[in-house]
C-alpha cells in the first residue's frame, strides 16, 4: 500500500469503469468515474491510498482531511478489484486511512453512499460507522434528501477515531 499520486488518475478512472462495468452500463460506469476528477489526486494525494501489485492498481481510497476544520476527515471514493472483494482489502484501506487521519490529529471520519447501495451501508456499519439522522427515511434508513442535487439522496456516515 502506498500514498496515491496524481499520475495514478488515469489508471484509477480506468479501474472504476472496468470494475463497475458488471453492475452498470458502460455509460453509467463512465458517469461514476466522473466523481473522481484529477483535482482529487492533485490536491489530496497525500491522504489517498493505492494498493497495487505487479499487475497494477488493485484497490484505492480517495480521501482527505477537511480544510475548514482540524477534526474531520472524509472518505470520498473507494474501489477494490472484484477479484479481491471479500478478502479484507477495503478494510485495510480504511484502517490505514483512519490511522493516518488520527496521526494528523483528526478525530472524526465521514462518508456517504446512495440508499440503494446496501453493500456499502453494511460495510460502513461493520467498520464502526454510525448512520447520521436524515430528513427522511427510505427502506428504514435515515437519508439526507437531495444531498447531491434533486433526487440524489444520500446516507451519511460518521465515525469517531480513537487516539
Amino acid at each position: 500500500m502506498r500514498r496515491a499520486d496524481v499520475s495514478d488518475h488515469s489508471a484509477i478512472v480506468d479501474r472504476v469503469q472496468r470494475w463497475w462495468g458488471d453492475s452498470r452500463t458502460p455509460a453509467e460506469a463512465r458517469e461514476l468515474s466522473l466523481l473522481l476528477p484529477k483535482l482529487f489526486l492533485q490536491f489530496f494525494s497525500g491522504t489517498s491510498l493505492v494498493l497495487e501489485d505487479e499487475t497494477g492498481i488493485r484497490a484505492f481510497l480517495v480521501g482527505f482531511h477537511a480544510p475548514d476544520n482540524d477534526t474531520e476527515a472524509y472518505i470520498h471514493f473507494v474501489g477494490v478489484d472484484p477479484e479481491l472483494r471479500g478478502q479484507g482489502t477495503a478494510r485495510r484501506l480504511y484502517t490505514a486511512f483512519f490511522q493516518r487521519a488520527a496521526e494528523a490529529g483528526r478525530t472524526e471520519v465521514r462518508a456517504i453512499t446512495s440508499p440503494a447501495n446496501t453493500g456499502s451501508i453494511a460495510f460502513h456499519r461493520a467498520m464502526g460507522f454510525t448512520l447520521e439522522a436524515g430528513d427522511r427515511m427510505i427502506d428504514g434508513l435515515p437519508v439526507h434528501g437531495d444531498y447531491d442535487g434533486p433526487g440524489q439522496h444520500r446516507v451519511c456516515f460518521f465515525r469517531k477515531l480513537t487516539p
